[in-house]
Formats: C-alpha cells, structure tokens, sequence
C-alpha cells in the first residue's frame, strides 16, 4: 500500500500528494466552520426568543442575557448596544451596525479556502491527467505494445488524478453553499435582533 503511494505520488510529479493536502485542509475547514455555524444559527434563535422577554425597564435581565451570549458572534450585539443604553435610537442603531461590521469577518472564515480548493482541485487533476497521458505515450513511444503495463500504469494514474481533483471539488463546492447559506441566515439573525435590540435600549 505505502510503495504504491508512493509509486503514484513520484508518477505523478507530486500532484497526488498535494490533492491529498488540499483535501484534508478543507475537511479541516468544513468541520470547523460546521460547528461555528450550528452554535451560532442556534444561539441567534434562542437569543431571539429571550430578547423577546427582556424587559427595557429591568437592566438586569439585559445583563443576563449578554453575560449567557457572550461566545457568541450575536452576543456582541448585546454588549455594544448596552454600552449606549438610554441614548437616541440613531446611536444605539449605528453603534450595534458597527459591531456587526466587526462580526462578519468572523463568519466568513477561512472559506476562501474553499472557494479556491473548488477550483484548484479539477485543474490539478487535469494536470495529473496531462502527465499521466504524456508518460503513456512516452512508454508506447519507447516500448511500443511490449509494455502494456507501463501504458495502462500512466492512464491509471491519469484517470486517479481527475478522480481526486473532481471528488476534492464536489465535496468543496456543497459544503460552500452550505455555509454561504447559514453565512445569510445569520446576517439576518443580526437584522432581527438590532431591531429588538433598537426597540429595547433606544430612548
């Protein structure tokens, strides 16, 4: 097993290797981002239905709130907008609109790996596949039909290349219009819970 990894990664300059990298970086990438956004869209629901029963007159129950969210990305929302507590809504909407700015980046990353696995895992299997063909009909240039092993040894490494690079893209692609999609549920959690929070701390 370990000799043919190794056949396969000299055969093909390196490229399998390297496919596997970016294969792993973004299963990596999809785990973390898959556990960012199931607490954050969970947390933006709950955080939703206990602003609801916050009373603007009760600091304390605000407080609460704030102190249970504050590892979460809308938890921040809640401690800015009780820092201008009692000013105009104008203030408090543009102090909690200045926390969201600073929140977003956090949504967002590292799925630029994604984005780029998506298309560099095809194009490094397509190139796979050249220097696969290419070392083919080097050995049937050399050998002729003497050597069918070496021929169908570079197709084989050819077709494995764009079987890597296609698996790396397709698995890449669903999960970054997953997380684009939760990405866009909890920006309008952020719109939602500025309104409740706009209604609640706003003179």
């Amino acid at each position: 097993m370990l000799n043919t990894l190794i056949n396969y990664s000299i055969q093909s300059m390196g490229l399998i290797p390297l496919l596997a990298f970016i294969f792993l970086l973004g299963i990596a990438i999809i785990i973390e981002r898959f556990m960012f956004f199931s607490r954050a869209v969970r947390a933006g629901r709950t955080l939703e239905h206990d602003l609801k029963l916050v009373d603007a007159a009760n600091p304390d129950d605000a407080a609460k709130v704030a102190e249970h969210y504050k590892q979460t990305v809308q938890g921040e929302l809640v401690k800015s907008a009780m820092k201008v507590k009692g000013k105009s809504e104008a203030v408090v909407e543009r102090e909690i609109e200045e926390t969201i700015m600073f929140q977003l980046p956090r949504l967002d990353r590292n799925l630029w790996i994604l984005d780029t696995a998506v298309t560099l895992g095809p194009l490094l299997g397509l190139l796979g596949t050249i220097i696969g063909m290419v070392e083919s009909f080097n050995v049937l240039g050399t050998s002729g039909t003497a050597n069918p092993n070496g021929v169908t040894g570079g197709i084989g490494h050819a077709l494995t290349a764009t079987a890597c690079g296609l698996t790396i893209a397709i698995i890449c692609v669903i999960f970054l219009n997953y997380f684009n999609k939760r990405i866009r549920m909890t920006v309008n959690q952020f719109d939602l819970i500025k309104s409740l929070l706009v209604s609640r701390f706003a003179v």
